[in-house]
C-alpha cells in the first residue's frame, strides 16, 4: 500500500532542521501543518465555520493548544488518566498565537474561526511555543482563510553573554548559565508584531538590538512558508464583500463631529463614558426619526443604519482623539505625551494579611496582598515539560466593577492568566531564592479600577506589598505601558496609555523593570513595519517613565519591614543526617506525623537532611526541633545535656536526654565524693547536667553528672579576669 507523503519544505535553521509537512495528515480542515523540529512534532490545524456569524462585531476566532502526555511518554496524573483542563503553558501559547494573528484578518470577516495546536511529541528541548505559532501560520496561509500573512516566531536569548536563536530548553534552566535577556519575538514579512519575554535587568539598547535580530531570523520562517503555498498552490481565498458606503446627508458630518468634541471635553473616563452613552443615542435617535434620513432607512433597513452610524460615530471619535494627539500634542485626559498620570499609594491597609499594597495611578488601582507560607504549600506542577515545584505565586484578578460593569463571576480567564504570568516574570527577578527566604510567597492582585494597563500596576502594587511583608526583595519593579499613534506621515509615542489609547492606538507596549534595566517586556503592534527608530524612542521613553513611578513609590515604601506579621508562620531551619531521615519520618509517617500533632507546626523535609519548621508559635517549633533531634541525633562522646532523671535504682539512675535518648549515670559519677544512696543528689523528675563519657557497640549509653563539674571549672577559669 502506498503512503501519501504531502509536501515538505525544510530548514536548516541555526543547527535546527525545521521541516513543515502537508498534504499527509489532517486533510480535511481548511488548512493543516505539520511541524518538526529535534524530535519535537506539533499538528495544527485551521478550521472556519461554513457560514459567517449573523451581527458579529468581532472576529470569532479561537485558538486551543493541546498538550498530550503521551508526547514525552508519561500517563496523566490523576484518577481518571486523562488530559484534564488545559495548563496554564497551554492556555499562555493559546495567548500567544491569537495575539499576531488576530489583527492580520479583515475587518469584518465573521466567520467561526478554530485554530488547534497538538503537541504530539515532544523531546524536552526544542521549544513547542515558538512552532506553534510557525504551524498555525502556515496552516492559514495553506487555507482559504483571508489571512495576511505569513508570520513567524522564534526565541532569542542572550546566555553568557551570546546571544542565540531558539536555544535548547535547558540552556534556559538552572543556575550554572547567565541568562539576561529571553525574548519570543513574531514578525510579518514588513516588522516585528508581538513580543512577549524577560530580561535580568537588560538594557534598553541591547533589548532592541536582540529584537531586530530575531525578526532577521523570523524572516527566513516567512519564506519557507511561502516555499511551501508555493509548492502546493494557492487557494482561493473567501473573498470579503465590501460594504456598501452610505453617503450621509450633508448635516450628518458637522452634527457627529459636534458631539465628537462634546464627549471629548470630558478628561474623566466616567464622565467621558456617560457624555459618549448620551451623544450617541442621541444621534440614533436622530437617524431613526428624522425624516432627512427617510430614503437611507427605505435603502437599508433600519437596523443596519444604526449600525452604520454608531460605527461612524466610533470612526470619528478615534479620529478626533489622534488629531489631539499627533497636531495639539494633547491626550483626551488633558495630559502631554509623555506625562504619566497622578500616583499615590499605600501599605498595611488589611490587618490579617502578611503584607498588603495598593497602588493608584490616574484611574488604574491595583490592591495587592501577601501570604507567606512554609515549603509544603509550594505549588506542584505537572506538564510534559516535566514536575516541578514553584515557591513564587502571583495571581490576577480583575472583577468587572473594576471597568463599573456587571458580568459573571467565572474562573481566571486567559487574559488574566496572560496579565498574571506577565507581572510574575517582571518581579521574579528581584524574589529572594527560597534558600535565602523559606518562605512559599503567593502574591495576589486585586484590580479595583481598570482605566490602561492593570498588569503593570499590579507590579507596582506586588512591589510594594511584598516589601510590606518583609520580603528581602533585591530591588524594586514599576511598570509603565506605552502606546503609538500614526497618521498622516506624524508619529506620537505615548506614555502611561489609557484604555481608550489602548484601543485606538497601533501599539501596547508593556515595559517592567528596576532602576537598572528591564525585566519584562510585552508588545503587541498593530502597524506594519516599526523602524528600530521608534522601537528605541519608546523604550527610552519607557525607561523614564518607570524612574518616576519608581520614585514616587518609593515615597510610599522603600525597603522591606524588619518585622514579618505575626500572623504569618516563622521559619526554623535543622539539619539532619541524611541517613537519619528515615528515622524522622517513620514507619508510614508515623514519627513525624505525631510531631506535627503533639506540636502543631508544619514540616518539610528535603533529601539533604534540611528540615524546615513553620510555626506561627516559638515555644511550639523549639520543642518541634527537640523532638526532631530525638528521633535524628547520635549521641557522641563528649556532648554535654540538660536531662531529665526518668528512674532511680540503687546502683544508678536512668536520665532522658532527648526525647527516646537516655543513658544510664551510676552511682559513682553523680558526685565527687562517696554518697549512699543516689537521693542525696536526685530524685525522679529532676533536671540534672550530665556529660556522655561512653557509647557501647550496642549503643547504650553511659553517663557522668561528675564529669560536668570539671567543665564548670574550666569555664569559670577561662572567665576569670
Amino acid at each position: 500500500m502506498e503512503k501519501l507523503q504531502g509536501i515538505t519544505v525544510s530548514t536548516d535553521f541555526y543547527g535546527k532542521n525545521i521541516s513543515i509537512n502537508t498534504g499527509r495528515y489532517a486533510k480535511l480542515a481548511s488548512g493543516s501543518a505539520w511541524v518538526t523540529m529535534g524530535e519535537t512534532v506539533l499538528l495544527v490545524t485551521a478550521c472556519r465555520s461554513a457560514k459567517p456569524r449573523e451581527g458579529a462585531s468581532f472576529l470569532p476566532l479561537t485558538v486551543d493548544v493541546q498538550e498530550k502526555f503521551y508526547s514525552v511518554g508519561k500517563l496523566p496524573g490523576g484518577f481518571f488518566k486523562r488530559e484534564g483542563r488545559p495548563s496554564e503553558f497551554s492556555q499562555l501559547l493559546a495567548r500567544l498565537t491569537d495575539r499576531p494573528i488576530r489583527p492580520l484578518f479583515p475587518k469584518g470577516f465573521a466567520y467561526d474561526t478554530q485554530i488547534i495546536i497538538n503537541v504530539f511529541s515532544f523531546d524536552g528541548e526544542c521549544q513547542p511555543d515558538v512552532l506553534g505559532i510557525l504551524g498555525a501560520s502556515a496552516a492559514l496561509s495553506l487555507s482559504d482563510l483571508p489571512f495576511a500573512g505569513p508570520i513567524s516566531a522564534v526565541r532569542i536569548a542572550r546566555i553568557d553573554g551570546e546571544i542565540q536563536i531558539n536555544p535548547n530548553i535547558s540552556a534556559l534552566k538552572g543556575d550554572e548559565n547567565k541568562i539576561d535577556i529571553d525574548l519570543l519575538v513574531a514578525s510579518g514579512p514588513k516588522g516585528i508584531v508581538m513580543v512577549e519575554g524577560a530580561g535580568e535587568e537588560a538594557l534598553e539598547s541591547d533589548v532592541s538590538d536582540a529584537l531586530f535580530q530575531a525578526h532577521e531570523a523570523n524572516l527566513k520562517l516567512i519564506e519557507l512558508q511561502r516555499e511551501l503555498v508555493s509548492k502546493v498552490g494557492a487557494r482561493t481565498k473567501i473573498q470579503m464583500v465590501p460594504p456598501v458606503e452610505i453617503e450621509w446627508p450633508d448635516s450628518f458630518m458637522p452634527a457627529l463631529k459636534n458631539k465628537i468634541q462634546t464627549v471629548l471635553a470630558h478628561p474623566e473616563k466616567l464622565s467621558r463614558q456617560d457624555t459618549t452613552r448620551v451623544q450617541k443615542n442621541e444621534l440614533v435617535e436622530w437617524v431613526q426619526q428624522d425624516d432627512v434620513f427617510a430614503s437611507l432607512r427605505e435603502t437599508f433597513g433600519m437596523d443596519k443604519l444604526v449600525a452604520e452610524a454608531k460605527s461612524a460615530f466610533e470612526k470619528q471619535l478615534g479620529e478626533g482623539m489622534c488629531s489631539m494627539i499627533l497636531n495639539d500634542g494633547k491626550r483626551v485626559d488633558g495630559r502631554g505625551l509623555t506625562d504619566v498620570r497622578p500616583i499615590w499609594g499605600d501599605t498595611r491597609l488589611l490587618p490579617r494579611v502578611h503584607g498588603s499594597g495598593l497602588f493608584t495611578r490616574g484611574e488604574t488601582q491595583v490592591l495587592s496582598t501577601i501570604t507567606l507560607g512554609s515549603g509544603d504549600d509550594e505549588q506542584t506542577m505537572d506538564t510534559i515539560h516535566g514536575r516541578y515545584t514553584k515557591s513564587f505565586l502571583l495571581h490576577y484578578n480583575f472583577p468587572p466593577f473594576s471597568v463599573g460593569e456587571s458580568g459573571f463571576m467565572r474562573g481566571p480567564g486567559r487574559r488574566e492568566i496572560g496579565h498574571g504570568a506577565l507581572a510574575e516574570r517582571a518581579l521574579k527577578p528581584v524574589v529572594p531564592k527560597h534558600d535565602d527566604f523559606n518562605y512559599t510567597i503567593r502574591l495576589v492582585s486585586e484590580v479595583l479600577e481598570s482605566n490602561g494597563s492593570s498588569s503593570m500596576g499590579t507590579i507596582c502594587s506586588g512591589t510594594m506589598a511584598m516589601l510590606d511583608a518583609g520580603v528581602p526583595l533585591r530591588k524594586s519593579v514599576a511598570g509603565i505601558a506605552m502606546g503609538l499613534i500614526q497618521a498622516d506621515g506624524k508619529t506620537a509615542v505615548l506614555s502611561d496609555i489609557l484604555g481608550d489609547e489602548d484601543h485606538l492606538g497601533q501599539m501596547d507596549f508593556k515595559v517592567a523593570g528596576t532602576e537598572a534595566g528591564i525585566t519584562a517586556i510585552q508588545m503587541d503592534i498593530k502597524v506594519d513595519g516599526l523602524t528600530q527608530e521608534v522601537m528605541v524612542q519608546a523604550l527610552n521613553q519607557a525607561r523614564a517613565g518607570r524612574l518616576h513611578i519608581l520614585k514616587e513609590m518609593a515615597k510610599v515604601i522603600h525597603e522591606p519591614s524588619q518585622n514579618i506579621s505575626k500572623y504569618a508562620p516563622r521559619i526554623w531551619l535543622h539539619q539532619i543526617k541524611p541517613a537519619r531521615i528515615k528515622d524522622l519520618i517513620g514507619t508510614g509517617g508515623k514519627n513525624i506525623k505525631g510531631i506535627i500533632e503533639e506540636t502543631g507546626v508544619k514540616i518539610d523535609v528535603e533529601d539533604t537532611g534540611k528540615v524546615t519548621i513553620a510555626s506561627t508559635e516559638e515555644t511550639s517549633a523549639l520543642k518541634a526541633i527537640e523532638l526532631i533531634k530525638g528521633l535524628t541525633t547520635d549521641p557522641e562522646v563528649g556532648q554535654e545535656f540538660d536531662g531529665k532523671v526518668r528512674k532511680v535504682m540503687a546502683y544508678g539512675c536512668f536520665v532522658d536526654l532527648l526525647p527516646g535518648v537516655s543513658g544510664l549515670v551510676h552511682i559513682s559519677e553523680l558526685a565527687d565524693r562517696r554518697i549512699d544512696s543516689v537521693e542525696e543528689v536526685c530524685t525522679e523528675g529532676d533536671s540534672l547536667r550530665v556529660k556522655i563519657v561512653e557509647v557501647d557497640r550496642t549503643g547504650r549509653i553511659r553517663l557522668s553528672h561528675k564529669a560536668t563539674f570539671q567543665s564548670e571549672d574550666t569555664e569559670s577559669q577561662s572567665t576569670t579576669p
